[in-house]
């Protein structure tokens, strides 16, 4: 399947542009969609998601207008949101055997067995007969990505899903977003670079509403070698630093601060060519946007 975005745009009632003339093309896989917070990210994706109008532009799956054809599109599509409710009274094995229902599911034995297969593959499976108010913040984000894989979606879209999930639950989504990528079109919305880096075939960078760089992950990467030189400095030299240099990241070590650079040239003064990476990527796109010592 192919997702097409067009020219997507939307302005909020409180003057927020938050999408501006967004344009994306999605094939299946894992495709990463990648910004810092309040970037238009969930805006994109309620909107793909029919949750939100578009003010102008056009969404299409393969021949399906999304934007005109809701319903149609809400029975291929799977969706976990950044934030979501539940039913504390109601066990997780019930709740997901109605959402099933609702899916079209209607064979008692069928949606038995695919409710016990997408608890066991997200780890809920002893838990699956507590009420979802017993659950834990990372129970409830996993509850959620099992319920948006209820009826074989054709597009998934996951939210900054891996939040408030411990190293060894985010390795285990890692390994079930990758399967499931191989015949569907998952959108993984982040802030997380490794996230992006790790899963995903091609992805796109988005801050204040505008899409600023398109592509995979090693291409981008591969366009940035020579480019990127490091340097650890007194925290009190950024600014002179920031002045005659492209500043596109810092971190604080040991009392140091190190320092990234773009730079066409080697810079000299006591620069040293560093290996690129994706958030060298990343964060050279947003550098002229968004403060690096705020991120």
């Amino acid at each position: 399947m192919k997702l097409q975005i067009n020219s997507l745009s939307k302005t909020y009632s409180n003057g927020v542009h938050a999408l501006k003339d967004v344009s994306l093309t999605l094939n299946n896989g894992m495709f990463g969609l990648l910004g810092p917070n309040g970037a238009g990210k969930s805006s994109l994706m309620r909107t793909i998601a029919t949750l939100q109008e578009a003010d102008a532009g056009s969404i299409f799956l393969d021949d399906l207008d999304v934007l005109k054809n809701k319903t149609e599109v809400r029975q291929l599509l799977g969706y976990l949101p950044q934030e979501f409710g539940v039913y504390p009274k109601i066990s997780a094995e019930r709740m997901l055997d109605h959402i099933a229902q609702l899916k079209g599911v209607g064979n008692n034995a069928e949606r038995k067995e695919l409710v016990a297969a997408l608890l066991d593959n997200v780890n809920l499976g002893k838990d699956k007969r507590k009420n979802l108010g017993t659950y834990s913040g990372g129970m409830k984000q996993r509850f959620g990505i099992a319920q948006a894989l209820i009826g074989n979606p054709k597009l998934i879209i996951v939210d900054e899903p891996t939040a408030g999930l411990d190293p060894a639950e985010r390795n285990r989504f890692y390994n079930l977003l990758s399967q499931l990528g191989e015949n569907t079109i998952v959108i993984l919305s982040t802030h997380i670079v490794e996230d992006v880096s790790t899963l995903c075939s091609n992805f796109a960078i988005i801050c204040q509403g505008e899409v600023l760089y398109a592509g995979e992950p090693d291409t981008a990467v591969n366009e940035m070698e020579g480019r990127i030189f490091s340097k650890a400095i007194d925290k009190a030299e950024l600014s002179f630093y920031q002045d005659d240099f492209s500043v596109i990241s810092t971190q604080l070590k040991t009392g140091k601060l190190h320092i990234r650079i773009l730079a066409e040239t080697d810079p000299g003064k006591g620069f040293a060519p560093a290996t690129p990476n994706l958030e060298d990527v990343y964060f050279s796109n947003i550098a002229t946007r968004v403060d690096v010592n705020t991120i």
